[in-house]
């Protein structure tokens, strides 16, 4: 069945289901008689139809002496998550032994991180007007165009290895990697 349709269906049963609801409340429980009576042993004496409890009003505690607000660091306008309770330091221990455990675990060195993403965008290439037959590529990043040729060094950090169509390939001078960067983008 089409989501749409059972989003449609759900919406249906729900509003006949809050509907029934409604009938059988006002149907059940008759409007409520609010009675403000002046002279209350008078009202107590009237014969009521229906006998409801009254709750008392304590005035005195409402009268009653209360702690002055503390003050707090809260701003209702920022919205950041709550900050967990600190562990305890048995709890602290704990985490610590499982973590050197987990490093014990670990067989092998760890792999070094991969290179950084190339900040360069790759706009195209043209033809080359010295050398016929070549191409020129065309690259771009926040600070300004650059133009290469294959084995060119951009930026003195980056070398130029293969010029395509719709792709370029460089490489870091140092030899950390390489990335192909398409003309559509990364």
């Amino acid at each position: 069945m089409d989501p749409k349709r059972r989003r449609e269906l759900a919406l249906g049963v729900a509003a006949v289901v809050l509907a029934a609801i409604a009938v059988w409340m006002m149907r059940s429980d008759p409007a409520p008689q609010a009675t403000v009576a002046s002279n209350p042993p008078a009202a107590a004496s009237a014969p009521s139809t229906q006998s409801r409890a009254v709750a008392e009003l304590d005035l005195k505690a409402l009268e009653a002496e209360r702690a002055e607000p503390e003050d707090s660091n809260r701003n209702p306008f920022r919205f950041k998550p709550r900050t967990a309770p600190a562990p305890s330091p048995s709890v602290m221990k704990e985490q610590q032994q499982q973590a050197a455990a987990a490093a014990a675990q670990a067989a092998g060195p760890a792999e070094p991180p991969p290179p950084p993403r190339i900040p360069l965008k790759y706009i195209g290439e043209m033809a080359d007007p010295k050398q016929p037959g070549r191409r020129v590529a065309i690259l771009s990043d926040t600070r300004g165009v650059y133009y290469g040729r294959e084995g060119d060094v951009i930026e003195g950090r980056y070398q130029i290895v293969k010029i395509g169509v719709e792709s370029i390939e460089l490489a870091y001078i140092d030899g950390r990697g390489r990335q192909v960067i398409r003309q559509t983008g990364q």
